[in-house]
């Protein structure tokens, strides 16, 4: 019997991350609670996102599935940055982070339905935004519209622009979905 391989995300940048090494998967958005708990560090926050977003897409899923959940998180001087969701909001991070270096994490999660085995992971990177004034912030906005993006960025387009550098082993982590880690483990399972 075939396995079904759903991405627990409703984001269309990492279904085409995923589509670079898996041709046939469903993507379901898992709908859940993103809060920060309490004293969480950003990666504990990322790894428990990853695995309750799978979770939450197993519940429904049935048999024969293999979940990939997945969450980003970052932190820049202990304060763990959310997704901004309006552009006052974004404009303002931007502000924030001018300059500065910011830590990101992206965790992934792999549910297995059928042998009920969980194995999680996840890349750590570094993004050193430029100083950056309130033109080049106004009109990075109007481009790309980063509002469900942590760090008020889409690096996969014109926020490239933003950064002095990024230092990860791989680049599709900046977008939230580590393909390296995450083809080796589907290729040593067969799965792809």
């Amino acid at each position: 019997m075939k396995i079904r391989i759903i991405l627990a995300s409703s984001s269309v940048y990492r279904r085409d991350l995923l589509k670079r090494i898996v041709s046939d998967f469903e993507s379901i958005s898992p709908n859940i609670n993103e809060d920060r708990r309490d004293r969480e560090s950003p990666l504990d926050m990322a790894l428990r996102l990853s695995e309750e977003k799978a979770n939450k897409v197993a519940e429904s899923s049935g048999p024969n599935s293999l979940i990939i959940g997945c969450d980003q998180t970052a932190v820049v001087e202990n304060t763990i940055l959310q997704k901004p969701m309006t552009y006052e909001n974004a404009f303002k991070q931007l502000q924030f982070l001018s300059g500065k270096e910011v830590k990101f994490y992206s965790a992934f999660c792999i549910l297995n339905t059928n042998l009920n085995s969980v194995v999680k992971d996840y890349t750590e990177f570094v993004a050193k935004y430029k100083k950056l004034n309130d033109t080049e912030i106004e009109n990075y906005l109007k481009k790309d519209e980063p509002y469900f993006c942590v760090g008020s960025i889409k690096s996969e387009s014109y926020g490239i622009t933003l950064l002095e550098y990024i230092k990860n082993d791989d680049p599709t982590s900046i977008i939230g979905l580590p393909l390296i880690k995450i083809s080796k483990i589907l290729i040593d399972g067969n799965i792809i």
